[in-house]
């Protein structure tokens, strides 16, 4: 009588091994320092990512088509209550820097300049800080941040030097903003 137990033994390594490797490109980010992203605001100032935002935790959102940006949408006021507003309680809680990047690769960085419009046109002017635009090269940052669903948001937390502390991506949701809170609430 065959002993069936190595057996069994090799198939639960093999799927735990399998199942590793099937999560480790959703957490891939996380660890690795955002890469050096050239943006700028609506009024053509130029900002370097992360450089310009190193010394403080900096939540930064990423779209690179209208669906994605529609769903990056979501996280405007809940991000701005939480973190940029100055008039609350939350201002004790949390210092931290906040950009919204729309990309616009390739082609579509024609683009660009009307969504710029529409941004003066129909948005607060005390939020073109937060909004950044980036026009050029679109696959080192694909490949690097694995932004593989173009319909969906990326959302980074990077910490005082840069580094990725927290990816997620899609829509606003409590439980992902209540995890990227406990991540960057001062001491």
């Amino acid at each position: 009588m065959p002993n069936l137990k190595p057996n069994l033994v090799r198939i639960q390594l093999m799927f735990l091994i399998v199942s590793f490797f099937m999560i480790l490109p959703t957490f891939g980010q996380v660890g690795m320092t955002f890469p050096d992203l050239p943006a700028e605001t609506v009024e053509n100032v130029k900002e370097q990512l992360p450089g310009s935002t190193k010394g403080k935790f900096t939540l930064v959102g990423i779209a690179y088509s209208e669906d994605a940006e529609k769903d990056l949408r979501s996280w405007y006021d809940p991000v701005y209550n939480l973190f940029i507003d100055k008039s609350g309680m939350y201002e004790l809680i949390y210092d931290v820097n906040v950009r919204m990047v729309l990309m616009f690769p390739g082609l579509t960085k024609v683009a660009m300049d009307k969504a710029k419009q529409n941004m003066k046109a129909n948005t607060d002017p005390s939020l073109y800080p937060y909004v950044l635009f980036y026009g050029g090269e679109f696959k080192p940052y694909k490949t690097s941040l694995k932004l593989k669903d173009k319909s969906k948001p990326y959302i980074f937390v990077l910490d005082e030097n840069g580094k990725i502390i927290y990816a997620t991506s899609g829509g606003y949701s409590e439980k992902k903003l209540d995890e990227i809170g406990e991540l960057v609430e001062l001491d």
